[in-house]
């Protein structure tokens, strides 16, 4: 019987994820090229055959997801994997009615054929939306479990855009881990957090492989998520967070809704900064979505060195790159302690942009008058560091979640903000916690 002739539609993540626990010995199927899109300069690489395994002797292109059509005829593609997040429903059935009109299946991937299970409990952090609250939360429930005496490891969503054979499993446990695996901005606003509470940080691209290994030294594996996909791993405890400063959003976005249908938690994050109608909604979605889910409502609450410094100052507010560009969101927490440290104008970055912050701009221009920390590459670095310097302001707001000057020189006055997750009122999640994990 001939083998189906699959092509899979990611961005250097669940692709390579549901690639390596579905089809990479799966003799039924034929993955004849990847297509990515999202992040840049992915495209043109190949999935390495060292990854690949048997079937797979000279590796497996990745294309521009531009040239689907083409590749669909090409390859005499049968199925369409869609394999990547953070897409509102109609973006994901226009894709289906394309990849359905040229003859192939469009096939979305549930839990059953892509979660591992782990031989340690596993509490799995997701997201209705890129740019809801997770890391913080995430950090929040490794505290907890620290507290209670247990080890943990933060195992993260994949960001692999470097070597893929050299990022097969990584772990980091100082910063010297971050340059030795030439850490980007992405991967860097990501782990450095975990580092400096003590919590060491799996990532890479073989998840199986990733998992075992954690498994080895620690008592509770914390899945610590990316966008708003779902587990790489079967959770004994699942968390959901929720933005009310996007309500509605809970039940529009793939696959954020399978989040919310999955989960023992839905925490709705920055209730002390939304609508308090649009936190009801978001409440309300939550429910009619998942009657049983628990429901606790935290505060994200902003913190700077030197709140005074920033009155009266024309600044420029720099923020995580991925929540304004494919995450959507119009401001952060730089945004927030700007205005509400009393900046006199927040400055609009695009007339300084250069280079590849020139081409976010341009790929994403509703983002505003935010500069997004992109950093994928060096390039980005360097381009988001000339952009900044070219800035006709008095301070930089740092919004990101690590400080930019470890990675790039900033000459001029600026204030980093922080935040961490609290939550209000009863259950809280050190309740939760307790009771699951008391034993």
């Amino acid at each position: 019987m001939s083998r189906i002739r699959t092509l899979i539609m990611g961005a250097a993540g669940r692709d390579f994820h549901n690639f390596n626990t579905f089809f990479r010995d799966n003799e039924k199927y034929e993955v004849v090229a990847f297509t990515a899109t999202q992040i840049p300069n992915i495209d043109g690489r190949k999935y390495p055959a060292e990854l690949a395994g048997k079937l797979y002797p000279d590796g497996i292109k990745i294309y521009p997801e531009s040239e689907l059509p083409e590749l669909i005829k090409q390859f005499d593609v049968d199925e369409v994997v869609f394999a990547y997040s953070d897409v509102p429903y109609d973006y994901v059935m226009h894709k289906s009615a394309l990849v359905n009109s040229l003859g192939a299946d469009f096939r979305l991937m549930g839990t059953k054929e892509t979660q591992v299970k782990s031989s340690k409990p596993v509490v799995a952090i997701c997201a209705v939306r890129t740019g809801c609250g997770k890391s913080q939360t995430t950090r929040r429930v490794a505290a907890i479990l620290q507290e209670m005496g247990l080890k943990v490891a933060a195992i993260r969503h994949p960001m692999p855009y470097g070597d893929l054979v050299k990022q097969r499993v990584q772990r980091f446990a100082t910063y010297a881990d971050l340059d030795k695996h030439e850490c980007t901005i992405e991967e860097r606003e990501e782990y450095e957090p975990h580092l400096d509470n003590g919590v060491i940080v799996y990532a890479g691209v073989d998840y199986e492989a990733i998992l075992r290994e954690a498994e080895k030294e620690v008592d509770v594996v914390l899945w610590d998520g990316g966008n708003n996909d779902f587990p790489f791993y079967k959770p004994d405890l699942m968390i959901t967070v929720a933005d009310p400063l996007r309500p509605g959003h809970e039940s529009a976005y793939y696959p954020g809704e399978v989040n919310v249908r999955i989960a023992d938690v839905v925490v709705i994050n920055k209730v002390d900064t939304a609508n308090p109608e649009d936190v009801i909604k978001v409440r309300e979605n939550i429910h009619s979505i998942n009657p049983n889910a628990i429901i606790v409502e935290g505060a994200s609450p902003i913190y700077v060195d030197d709140p005074e410094s920033i009155r009266g100052k024309r600044v420029l507010v720099v923020e995580d790159g991925p929540t304004l560009t494919h995450g959507g969101m119009k401001i952060g927490a730089g945004w927030v302690a700007a205005r509400r440290f009393g900046a006199a104008e927040i400055v609009d970055p695009r007339p300084f942009a250069v280079g590849e912050i020139l081409a976010t701009y341009k790929k994403y221009p509703d983002t505003g008058k935010i500069l997004p920390a992109m950093g994928y590459g060096e390039q980005q670095i360097r381009d988001l560091e000339k952009t900044i310097e070219a800035a006709d302001v008095d301070m930089i707001i740092i919004g990101t979640p690590i400080d930019l000057t470890r990675v790039m020189k900033i000459n001029r006055p600026s204030q980093r903000v922080r935040y961490e997750l609290e939550e209000i009122g009863k259950p809280d999640l050190k309740d939760i916690l307790s009771k699951k994990f008391s034993k």
